[in-house]
């Protein structure tokens, strides 16, 4: 694990940070062309942090532009060429991995604590896993007649968009540019709006890394001015989005009003975990469940957001889960023992505020207190009608459904128009087996919770998104295109 410092020394270092200002095209730093900015703010105080490119269509133009006249180049570049800017990319990352955790929290309210143990090491881990990966993915031969060969090779899709999520804007860069860069495609970011600041840096520090200019290319600004203008540019021929469901349904429109360019989309989750009668061991349960709906304030779209658990352990196992919730400190995001930060903007602060008061049964928690802070939250539902068990919250407040069978638990769990992960605990190994396999998931879990890591792929169901998955070598297909090469040979002499 990361050593972390003290909060004094987390604080000195944010007094003394130099903050991008501008955008990255074709390698040179420059601000929009409008002339126009946008303050970015501390969540946890209020503060402006500084005033970033308020970027309009005119900007996406120039780095799709830069972008198209660099594919080329990158694409034909040798594997090993490859291979080598984005290790030095990773390094470079690394040797910077301080100042951008504080970068990092400063910008999103995300805790230091989660920024230096998990986002920046997870970064610098996908880049090197993508980097390593590019000579060691193959192309394939069907199998034809004698008369012919058919090859099947990958190819670079081309300029590719990508529209990054507020609620880990550096792992999710990362995500996308990994893959993305070695396959060969070339990149045009936008960061999310509230955001932005990690990921100028990091393309800062992708030209000390010697990525050719125009490879990597990122434009700030708002959903209309700069996701719009992504999303319908006839110059970009993918796009990989993660976000809200109802963002990505917009990128299905621009898609289709354009040039029909590829969407991949990953968006939310309602995601259930069960806990049967038969879990063993109620307190290490509880620690995975505290995991998964607190950490990052439960702005995680893969985050539990409904506890369906056996009658038969719901007190024991809520008693549980309050003892864990001791751990989970709500406080200033610079200070290494909080596990708890502001929720990221006023009004998902408001959003997630209205899930309480409103006559629910709580559990634990409910408490909302200044500068967006909603308290970890533990609400007792009916049943899975209820608005806290059918809207996306994105926030720390978990709701628990009472059941009396596995088959209630799976058909509450899978009664959703989201797909995105599941857990289930029980010490009965086919019955495990059994629900995960009836979970209509992308992940599911069995005695833990978690996403899998770099080698497994991550992706949804239904409305949590499709097109293509995030890790893993399968990230690899959403940033190519496959082509067959047919060779007929029945013209020459048989030997």
């Amino acid at each position: 694990m990361t050593d972390l410092l003290t909060t004094a020394d987390y604080k000195r270092i944010a007094s003394e940070l130099s903050l991008p200002t501008e955008c990255l095209i074709g390698g040179a730093k420059v601000a929009a062309r409008s002339g126009r900015t946008f303050e970015t703010v501390n969540p946890a105080t209020g503060a402006v942090l500084g005033a970033l490119p308020a970027c309009g269509a005119e900007d996406v133009d120039a780095a799709v532009a830069a972008a198209r006249a660099a594919f080329d180049g990158w694409s034909k570049t040798h594997p090993a060429e490859r291979k080598a800017a984005l290790l030095r990319l990773a390094d470079t990352i690394e040797a910077n991995v301080t100042e951008l955790s504080v970068m990092e929290s400063l910008d999103s309210g995300k805790t230091i604590f989660d920024c230096a143990t998990v986002d920046l090491p997870e970064t610098v881990r996908c880049l090197r896993w993508h980097a390593e990966a590019i000579d060691k993915i193959y192309d394939q031969v069907s199998p034809a007649s004698d008369d012919h060969i058919a090859l099947v090779v990958r190819e670079p899709v081309g300029v590719v968009g990508l529209v990054l999520p507020w609620n880990f804007p550096l792992l999710m860069l990362a995500w996308k540019i990994g893959p993305a860069l070695a396959a060969g495609c070339t990149l045009v970011v936008k960061p999310a709006e509230e955001t932005s600041l990690t990921a100028l840096r990091v393309a800062e520090l992708a030209v000390e890394a010697g990525i050719p200019a125009g490879v990597l290319n990122v434009v700030t600004g708002s959903g209309p001015e700069v996701g719009e203008p992504i999303g319908r540019h006839p110059g970009i021929d993918a796009v990989s989005f993660t976000g809200s469901t109802d963002t990505g349904r917009r990128f299905l429109h621009f898609s289709a009003d354009s040039n029909i360019k590829e969407v991949v989309l990953e968006m939310g989750g309602k995601n259930p975990c069960i806990v049967m009668d038969d879990a063993e061991d109620l307190e290490a349960v509880a620690g995975h469940v505290a995991a998964g709906a607190y950490w990052n304030m439960g702005e995680n779209c893969s985050a539990i957001s409904r506890l369906i658990v056996h009658r038969a352990v719901k007190d024991a196992l809520v008693g549980h889960l309050k003892t864990a919730l001791e751990e989970w400190k709500v406080g200033d995001p610079l200070d290494p023992a909080s596990r708890v930060g502001p929720l990221v903007s006023e009004d998902h602060f408001r959003k997630v505020s209205s899930f309480l008061g409103n006559g629910e049964t709580v559990l634990h928690g409910g408490e909302i207190t200044e500068g967006r802070y909603v308290h970890p939250t533990i609400i007792e539902v009916a049943g899975n009608d209820a608005r806290p068990a059918r809207e996306e919250i994105f926030g720390p407040i978990l709701a628990v459904i009472p059941v009396d069978s596995l088959r209630e638990a799976v058909d509450i769990a899978n009664d959703t128009e989201y797909g995105l992960a599941a857990s289930v605990f029980t010490a009965n190994g086919a019955r495990a087996m059994r629900a995960a396999r009836a979970l209509r998931a992308g992940t599911v879990t069995v005695n833990s919770f978690g996403e899998g890591d770099i080698t497994t792929p991550f992706g949804g169901y239904r409305q949590s998104g499709f097109g293509g998955r995030d890790n893993s070598v399968h990230a690899h297909d959403q940033y190519t295109q496959l082509k067959t090469i047919w060779l007929d040979l029945s013209g020459a002499e048989s030997l």
